[in-house]
C-alpha cells in the first residue's frame, strides 16, 4: 500500500542518477490536497527527449561521415562528399523533428512510424535535389546511407525505450494521473495501469460522484478519492498532474467535458477521455464535422484491398525466406523427435481458419503417440478457462517436446501453412473446430482474418492468459489491424520467445 504523501521533496531528492523522477507518493484521502510541485513531474521527460535527440544526432553524424568516406572511395567527388554529408545530416534532422514529440516517445508504434516517415521524407528531399542538380550523385546516400541510418536509429530508440520501461517497472519515470468517472471504470483503469507499468501512468487520485443515497467512497483499489467530479478542475490546477483521465460515467456530458478542457488549459495536464468503443482505435477512427457538430466516425474493419495484398505478399516472401534459413535447424529437430521414441515427426491437427474454414495445421510432435486418446482422462485437471484445454505440467509432453515448446520451436512447420495461404505470420490464435462451435457472435469476429503464427496473444503471455483475455486480444487485433501493428508484434515475438513467457 502506498504511503501517505509527505512534504514535497526537493528536485535532487526526487531525481535519480539516470534522470528519472520517482513517482510521488499518493495523497491521503481528503477533499483538498497539498499542491504538487509541477517542474519535477516533467524533468525526466525532458531528459529522455534530450537523450533521444542526442542519440539521433550522433547516429546521423556518424552515418554521414562514414557515407562521405565511402563515397570518396567510390571516386564520386562532384561535389565534395562532405557537402552531401552535411546536406544529408541537415535533411534527416529536419525530417525527424516530429518524432521527438513527447506525446509519442517511449510507447506505442507511433514513435517508430514517425521515425520511418522522417527517414523516408529525408530520402525524398535528397532524391529531388539529385534530380534538380544533375551533377549530384545521390544514389549512395538514398540507397546506402539512409537505410543504414534507419536501422541504427531503430536500434537506439529501442534500447532507450527498454531502459525507460525498466525504470517504470521500478516505480520511476511515471506520469502522475488524476482520474474521474464511475467507481467500476476507475477500478478497471487502476488495474490496467498496474498490470502494464511500461505505459507510464500512475493513478494517484480519483474524483467520483457519490451515488444517490450512498456515502462518499474514500478509495478505490488503494487509490484515494479526493473529491467530487465537479471539483476535478480545481484539483488539477493545484496538483501538478500530467494526465487527467476521464472514464465512462453519465455525468460526463459533451458540455461538461468541453468546460473541463477549458478549465485545465495552461496547466501541465493532458486530458484523456476513454471512448465508449474501448477496443477500437487507430485508422478506423475519424473525427469529422457533421451538421456543424464534431462526430467520431468508426469505419468498418478493412480485410481486403492494397494493404491485404501487401500483407499476403510479405507473408509468402518471409515464410519462404525463413524456411530456407532455418532448414538445417528443422532437420535437427526432426531427427531429435524421431530418435526420442520412433514416432512421427509432424503432428497434424484440424484448425479453423478465416471464415471458419478448416485446414490441417502442422507442428513438430511434442507429445507421446496417442496423446489425444489420453485427453479425456485429464479433463478434470484442465488449467485453462473457456473451451481451451491447457495443462501446466502435461504428462503427455515428451522431454524433447518440452524443450521445443519452451522456445516455440514446435511451431516452425506452420511456416508451410503460411506458404499455403491458410495462415498468416501475424493473426489471432488458430482455434480448434470444437472451440469455434461454442463461439458466440462476438467471439466469431476473430475468424474474420487468417490465424497467425504469432499475434497479440503470443507477445502478451501466451498460455498464461485467461480465456477472456485471449479473446479480448484477438478481437483488438481484428478491429485495429494495420501493417505497422504487424511489424510491432513480430518484433515483440522475438523477446517473448527468448524469455519463454507463458510457454508450456
Amino acid at each position: 500500500m502506498p504511503e501517505p504523501m509527505r512534504a514535497p521533496m526537493s528536485l535532487p531528492d526526487r531525481v535519480g542518477a539516470a534522470g528519472c523522477v520517482r513517482a510521488p507518493r499518493l495523497p491521503e484521502p481528503a477533499h483538498s490536497t497539498p499542491p504538487h510541485p509541477k517542474v519535477p513531474a516533467t524533468t525526466w521527460e525532458r531528459r529522455y527527449r534530450l537523450a533521444v535527440i542526442v542519440s539521433d544526432a550522433i547516429a546521423t553524424a556518424v552515418a554521414s561521415a562514414v557515407g562521405a568516406i565511402w563515397v570518396a572511395m567510390l571516386d564520386i567527388v562532384v561535389p565534395p562528399p562532405i557537402v552531401l554529408a552535411v546536406f544529408t545530416a541537415v535533411a534527416v534532422l529536419w525530417a525527424l523533428f516530429g518524432s521527438w514529440n513527447l506525446r509519442v516517445l517511449g510507447q506505442g508504434h507511433e514513435e517508430y512510424r514517425r521515425l520511418g516517415r522522417g527517414i523516408f521524407s529525408a530520402g525524398v528531399v535528397i532524391a529531388v535535389a539529385g534530380l534538380a542538380v544533375p551533377p549530384l550523385d545521390v544514389r549512395p546516400w538514398v540507397f546506402g546511407v539512409l537505410p543504414a541510418l534507419a536501422l541504427l536509429m531503430l536500434a537506439q530508440r529501442y534500447l532507450l525505450r527498454r531502459y525507460l520501461h525498466s525504470a517504470r517497472s521500478g516505480g520511476r519515470c511515471l506520469l502522475p494521473v488524476i482520474a474521474a468517472g464511475s467507481a467500476q471504470t476507475l477500478g478497471d483503469l487502476i488495474v490496467r495501469t498496474r498490470q502494464q507499468p511500461h505505459v507510464g501512468w500512475q493513478v494517484q487520485a480519483l474524483c467520483i460522484r457519490p451515488a444517490a443515497g450512498e456515502g462518499r467512497i474514500s478509495e478505490v483499489d488503494g487509490v484515494p478519492v479526493i473529491g467530487d467530479v465537479d471539483e476535478l478542475a480545481d484539483h488539477v490546477r493545484r496538483g501538478g498532474y500530467r494526465v487527467v483521465a476521464i472514464t465512462a460515467d453519465p455525468y460526463w456530458t459533451p458540455r461538461r467535458l468541453q468546460e473541463l478542457a477549458w478549465k485545465i488549459e495552461n496547466t501541465s495536464a493532458e486530458m484523456v477521455v476513454a471512448p465508449v468503443l474501448m477496443e477500437v482505435a487507430g485508422p478506423r477512427l475519424h473525427v469529422s464535422s457533421v451538421l456543424g457538430m464534431p462526430m467520431l466516425k468508426v469505419s468498418e474493419p478493412s480485410f481486403t484491398g492494397g494493404r491485404r495484398i501487401v500483407k499476403a505478399l510479405a507473408d509468402w516472401v518471409s515464410a519462404l525466406g525463413l524456411l530456407v534459413l532455418i532448414a538445417p535447424v528443422m532437420l535437427v529437430i526432426s531427427l531429435a523427435v524421431k530418435l526420442a521414441d520412433g514416432g512421427p515427426v509432424i503432428y497434424r491437427q484440424r484448425r479453423s481458419g478465416r471464415n471458419g474454414n478448416t485446414f490441417t495445421m502442422l507442428k513438430f510432435r511434442t507429445m507421446v503417440v496417442g496423446a489425444e486418446a489420453m485427453r479425456a482422462a485429464l479433463g478434470s485437471a484442465n488449467d485453462a478457462a473457456g473451451p481451451m484445454f491447457k495443462l501446466h505440467r502435461d504428462p503427455r509432453v515428451t522431454k524433447v517436446g518440452a524443450l521445443l515448446r519452451r522456445y516455440s520451436l514446435d511451431e516452425l512447420p506452420q511456416l508451410l501453412n503460411v506458404l499455403a495461404g491458410h495462415m498468416s505470420l501475424v493473426g489471432p490464435r488458430p482455434p480448434l473446430p470444437e472451440e469455434t462451435a461454442t463461439y458466440d457472435f462476438e467471439v466469431k469476429r476473430r475468424l474474420l482474418v487468417k490465424p497467425g503464427l504469432t499475434g497479440l496473444w503470443q507477445v502478451s503471455g501466451r498460455s498464461d492468459l485467461s480465456w477472456a483475455e485471449s479473446v479480448r486480444l484477438d478481437l483488438r487485433y481484428v478491429e485495429n489491424w494495420s501493417l505497422a501493428l504487424d511489424a510491432v508484434i513480430l518484433w515483440k515475438t522475438v523477446r517473448a520467445v527468448l524469455t519463454k513467457q507463458g510457454a508450456y
